[in-house]
């Protein structure tokens, strides 16, 4: 993990002062590409697409650091607490690997934002389960996790192989395309 790693933040909405923090986070440990785009989701004023290129695991937490990681999640609460309720925030974060690994934060309420920006890494604890052969589709190259405000807990969302996608529905996978 040595070698020039590449994070892409594609956003718009987000002020120049909160991309240079979460810049500060990530340049000792990545090159970072920004990307600032046009609106092109009228339910949000603003939104963040963070890719990572690194699995979603232990080895990345020990590598990136608790206490860093600690800090960037600061900085989405912060985001979203500078915003207020409602649709106000998306944020988007992709990790590499196989499968892909991928977190979609857009509660409307800032608690169970917060709360779904806290547990991002407790999902580690269910990945081998969530994964498990004998219970996800084959081929599966990404897999979408999406936070529940109801249950409070981050859910399997989707899951996409080459040829076809699926969607978590109860507790199985059911084929959408």
């Amino acid at each position: 993990m040595t070698e020039s790693l590449k994070t892409t933040l594609r956003y718009y909405g987000i002020s120049p002062w909160e991309i240079e923090v979460l810049y500060g986070f990530l340049n000792s440990h990545f090159t970072i590409i920004q990307d600032e785009i046009e609106a092109d989701d009228e339910n949000f004023v603003s939104f963040l697409d963070m890719d990572i290129p690194l699995t979603f695991n232990d080895a990345f937490f020990e590598w990136f650091d608790f206490k860093r990681w600690e800090k960037v999640k600061a900085v989405f609460k912060e985001m979203k607490r500078r915003r207020g309720s409602g649709n106000a925030l998306k944020i988007v974060i992709n990790f590499s690997g196989n499968p892909k690994i991928g977190f979609t934060v857009d509660t409307e309420e800032k608690q169970w934002f917060d709360n779904a920006i806290e547990k991002i890494d407790s999902v580690l604890e269910l990945l081998p389960y969530h994964l498990d052969p004998q219970k996800i589709p084959s081929e599966i190259t990404k897999v979408d996790y999406k936070f529940d405000s109801k249950s409070i807990r981050w859910r399997l969302n989707t899951a996409s192989s080459p040829e076809k996608q699926f969607m978590f529905k109860g507790d199985s996978w059911k084929e959408i395309k």
